[in-house]
């Protein structure tokens, strides 16, 4: 599955959105953007020139994909992915320009569970969300409804193909929603 073909490494700004505000940034040498994520988990490979600029200003570590150290942060990570890849299921989300699945929260200790029905795209960032929470309702809500919107699933993780829906279903659920006002 790993992209290890003649191709030239190049300098990918990587970034792990740790929540809260918290983000850790490296330089990382490889030969695609889809070879660093299929490597390390959990990670954005950004592709926003303006920013990939601005970067080059920052004082970042730099590695190569391929070393057998990699920075702190970025090893454990690593170490996830590789536990994942020899699991069914690793990466067959991967790819595709629209994945539906459907997330349980169960909230603060175990209180108040919702279901979440989710439109995501190829970056893992939600598209649409149908929130549930369990007493008949539904919500919908989209990108204009958020103030942040960052991935929300790795799709080489081996346990989102359990969480997968088909686009009918949440097409379904999304009609019967109404606006969600505090998305």
């Amino acid at each position: 599955m790993k992209d290890t073909g003649a191709a030239a490494k190049r300098r990918f700004l990587v970034l792990y959105d740790c929540g809260m505000g918290g983000t850790s940034w490296w330089w990382v040498h490889a030969r695609s953007p889809r070879e660093v994520r299929e490597t390390i988990a959990q990670v954005e490979v950004v592709d926003d020139a303006a920013l990939t600029e601005e970067a080059g200003e920052w004082d970042l570590e730099e590695t190569d994909l391929d070393a057998p150290v990699l920075p702190v942060g970025l090893d454990g990570l690593r170490k996830e992915r590789d536990a994942q890849r020899g699991r069914p299921g690793f990466g067959a989300l991967a790819g595709r320009s629209v994945v539906h699945l459907r997330r349980r929260w169960d909230g603060e200790d175990d209180e108040d569970p919702t279901l979440y029905l989710l439109e995501v795209g190829p970056d893992g960032r939600r598209l649409r969300q149908v929130r549930m929470p369990g007493d008949g309702t539904a919500f919908r809500s989209g990108p204009d409804d958020w103030a942040f919107n960052p991935p929300v699933v790795d799709l080489f993780d081996p346990r989102l193909v359990e969480e997968e829906v088909g686009r009918d279903e949440f097409e379904a659920q999304w009609d019967r929603a109404r606006h969600d006002a505090f998305a």
